[in-house]
């Protein structure tokens, strides 16, 4: 379909939906503007589509009849791709006809600043534009349908409206173009190294500031100014997934969860957890809203798409205070080099969110990492989808899941550190002790054989230590180290706190679980964690609150009910404490920890046919599946049976359980420690005798 207008000069053309101008002779008959004219050479044109109206003769830029201020670069890069609208013009083209050779300064810096101004007054978007296409790598398409005619007579402007510069990067990769197919997706390079620059100007007089953002590209040097405030805490919410398929969730959330570990690899961010992030997967709350609760001043937000072993991500950096797009990039990337897309988005999104190139310690975990076989990567993100659900059935699930992935490339670090953290998990009150700490060991040491620098096997491997070897020293060694990698990991911290308080170092352990909270704010395990680090300083009103607060999130949540069970015994309030431990056998559906601790409370209530009856049920639930001799000790210490008691302790202490390094600070253990016995368990143990509890 063509139509023709002035004099047949130019005409437009329909190609794959768009209008597009197409000029007879562009070049000769109508030359782009130069650096000193900055407009367009007769005949003098007015361009309008949409609401807008582009007067390249006098630099006139207007909405709806309202004029916008647009000057100087921005204008004429305007005009520039007007004249070729539909056409890609290249960087180099715009870098010839408006930054001449003998111009001091910094093109990219300067083309970056005058998309974005451009993009701004025409409200696009760099990540769905309906004006300004970015090419990757190559240039910009002007794509919507453009009217061209001959300028009657010029006017002046009446009145200017401001137009504030997006913060934002004018480069994201796009991902579709408006009015044509895309037929493949296009692969970015392996490291993105992204320039931008966005400025805020004075609104109404009611604030000023100069928010400057400087980058480096491959062949641009980076810009040195005064550095912008940094905004040091971040989340990463739950990635969507675009591949019109429910069963491949398990991808979107598992690229969630590693680009939520990288990025926490920058330690002057605060990252919240990948757990607390995920409650907001599927709702409907605004950024300000997700950010009050979250404690954070940005979110990441953004799609996941996968094309057979291609994938490719789109992320947007917002303000959560005022919901406003900041930045945006797409990631484009063959499955196998998944990790490294990973990295260089989390570098991209660290260096945004600080306004200057960042980097991890530099002991990290190197951001350029090797290659994954696919199929090896894919049974991993199942693997870490079933981890997450903190389920016996999904722990299971999740090492059959890190099998595959280990057999299908044996060199998959994260693969053994995540089978490592199941098995840790497990040998708590599923499998025996021995068993679980034989392969999580196993696991977690050649995890860190293939990668020194991955967080995860460091805190699993003191998880280890800590819980079955009892090598106290070493296991402060790896949490430390597995803090010092990953600032952000909420577990490490968590587990850290844990062996604080075994040691009874109660204030270190504390500040530790304050940390946890911190980075996960929603967890629920953690907010349980952090209420027993209060009660073990007898801070009761705050353990109290916390764990209430804990239920209201989750009433069915068991821990929670006997960690309040545990508060109220400490402060005698038996028939609460009983109450709480019987809820949490009913929702357990007589879990054996839930049992343990209300037969121990009807025995120290001297209820002891009550207390009987649940060691009965304990000993019938054993026939069934594993119950651990720790857990019968805590029973008979309530009855006031001691030698029952240490014939289970024994128990405990031959099958390495892991609850047995609490020993030293279980209360309901107080009944025990005057007995010689019980201080020759601790000696054995590598552990010092604490006075019991008043």
């Amino acid at each position: 379909m063509i139509q023709q207008v002035i004099e047949s000069k130019y005409s437009y053309i329909f190609i794959g939906g768009v209008l597009r101008t197409q000029w007879y002779n562009p070049r000769s008959k109508f030359p782009a503007p130069d650096a000193g004219s900055g407009h367009m050479e007769t005949p003098s044109l007015i361009f309008r589509f949409g609401p807008f109206e582009a007067k390249p003769r006098t630099q006139e830029l207007s909405k709806n009849g309202t004029p916008l201020r647009l000057r100087g670069q921005p204008f004429a890069i305007l005009e520039l791709l007007l004249n070729r609208a539909g056409e890609v013009v290249t960087r180099e083209e715009i870098k010839q006809k408006l930054w001449p050779a003998d111009t001091f300064v910094d093109f990219e810096h300067g083309l970056n600043t005058s998309i974005k101004k451009l993009r701004q007054a025409l409200c696009d978007s760099a990540t769905e534009p309906r004006y300004i296409e970015t090419i990757p790598r190559l240039g910009y398409r002007f794509i919507a349908p453009v009217e061209a005619t001959v300028e009657p007579k010029a006017k002046k402007p009446t009145a200017v409206v401001e137009t504030a510069a997006e913060e934002g990067s004018p480069d994201p990769l796009s991902l579709a173009g408006a009015g044509r197919p895309r037929l493949h997706l296009f692969l970015a390079p392996a490291v993105v190294v992204l320039a931008a620059t966005a400025l805020v100007f004075n609104v109404a007089g009611a604030r000023t500031r100069l928010f400057a953002l400087f980058r480096s590209t491959k062949n641009a040097s980076v810009a040195v100014a005064s550095a912008p405030k940094p905004l040091p805490s971040i989340a990463v919410l739950p990635l969507q997934n675009l591949s019109n398929n429910s069963a491949e969730d398990y991808f979107a959330d598992g690229m969630t969860d590693e680009l939520t570990t990288d990025l926490a690899q920058f330690g002057s961010l605060r990252v919240i957890s990948r757990t607390s992030a995920m409650h907001y997967k599927g709702a409907s709350k605004t950024a300000p809203e997700i950010g009050r609760e979250l404690g954070v001043d940005t979110l990441i937000e953004g799609t996941v798409q996968r094309v057979g072993d291609q994938v490719r991500i789109r992320v947007q950096l917002i303000d959560s205070a005022t919901d406003r797009h900041l930045w945006a990039r797409s990631y484009d990337h063959e499955l196998k080099d998944v990790l490294v897309l990973q990295s260089s988005a989390a570098r991209d999104i660290a260096e945004e969110v600080q306004g200057k190139v960042v980097s991890p310690s530099a002991d990290a975990r190197p951001l350029n990492r090797h290659p994954v076989d696919p199929a090896a990567y894919e049974a991993y993100l199942k693997g870490r989808y079933f981890w997450n659900k903190r389920t016996e059935d999904g722990l299971k699930k999740s090492i059959e899941y890190f099998e595959q992935a280990i057999s299908q490339d044996p060199k998959f670090a994260a693969a053994y550190a995540g089978m490592a953290g199941s098995y840790s998990i497990l040998g708590s009150d599923v499998l025996p002790a021995r068993v679980a700490s034989a392969k999580a060991h196993a696991a977690a040491s050649r995890a860190l054989e293939l990668d020194p620098t991955i967080a995860e096997g460091h805190a699993e491997l003191g998880l280890v230590e800590f819980y079955y070897d009892w090598d106290w020293k070493r296991s402060e060694q790896e949490f430390r180290r597995a803090i010092e990698l990953n600032p952000n990991y909420a577990t490490a911290h968590q587990w850290y706190g844990y062996y604080l308080a075994a040691m009874g170092r109660f204030q270190e352990a504390l500040e530790e679980a304050r940390k946890a909270q911190q980075i996960d704010p929603l967890s629920l395990s953690i907010n349980t964690t952090l209420a027993g680090r209060y009660r073990d300083l007898r801070q009761y009103s705050q353990a109290i609150d916390l764990n209430r607060r804990t239920l209201e999130m989750d009433p069915n949540f068991m821990p929670a009910h006997i960690a309040l069970g545990a508060t109220y015994e400490d402060q005698g309030n038996w028939s609460q404490a009983i109450s709480e431990y019987q809820q949490a056998v009913a929702i357990s559906q007589n879990n054996p920890i839930a049992l343990a601790s209300l037969g121990s409370a009807y025995g120290h209530l001297g209820d002891q046919a009550a207390a009987r009856k649940v060691v009965a049920r304990l000993q019938e639930a054993s026939k069934h599946h594993y119950v651990s001799a720790f857990d019968m000790a805590t029973v008979f210490a309530g009855i006031g049976d001691p030698d029952s008691a240490f014939h289970w302790l024994d128990k405990a202490y031959a099958q390495r359980e892991s609850q047995m390094a609490f020993l030293n600070i279980t209360r309901r253990m107080d009944p025990l420690r005057s007995d010689p016995r019980f201080a020759d368990l601790l000696r054995s143990m590598g552990l010092s005798a604490r006075p019991a509890s008043n």
